[in-house]
C-alpha cells in the first residue's frame, strides 16, 4: 500500500488548506484512513479519522475547523482546514489501517505565519 499526499504549504493565521491522500496498491478495503501531524519537537497526534462507514474523530483542538471527507471508490481522503492557526504548524502524514497493517505517507509540511 502506498499512501501519496497532496496539498499543504504556507497560509496565514486565519486561512485555509486542503489535504489530499490517495491510497494506492493493495489498497482498498482500509478499516480507518485520516490524518496525524508532528509539530517540531513533539511527538506525532491525531489529526482526524474517518471509518469506511463514514464515522468520523477529530482532535479537540481541531473540532469545528476541520472537516475530513472519504472517497471509498477513489480509495482517498480529504482534509479541510479553515481558521488555521498558528499551533497547526507541522508535518501532517496520511495513515491508512488495514486488517493486515498499518501504512503512513511521507508527510506534508503545513506552515501557518501569524
Amino acid at each position: 500500500v502506498q499512501l501519496q499526499a497532496f496539498g499543504g504549504g504556507l497560509v496565514q493565521a486565519g486561512g485555509f488548506l486542503r489535504l489530499s491522500c490517495v491510497a494506492s496498491g493493495r489498497s482498498f478495503g482500509a478499516n480507518t484512513m485520516g490524518w496525524y501531524r508532528q509539530a517540531p519537537g513533539k511527538q506525532r497526534e491525531l489529526v482526524a479519522v474517518i471509518t469506511s462507514g463514514g464515522e468520523t474523530n477529530y482532535a479537540d483542538s481541531v473540532k469545528g475547523r476541520f472537516t475530513i471527507s472519504r472517497d471509498n471508490a477513489k480509495n482517498s481522503i480529504d482534509l479541510q482546514m479553515n481558521s488555521l492557526k498558528p499551533e497547526d504548524t507541522g508535518v501532517y502524514y496520511c495513515n491508512a489501517k488495514y486488517v493486515w497493517g498499518n501504512y503512513w505517507g511521507q508527510g506534508t509540511q503545513v506552515t501557518v505565519s501569524s
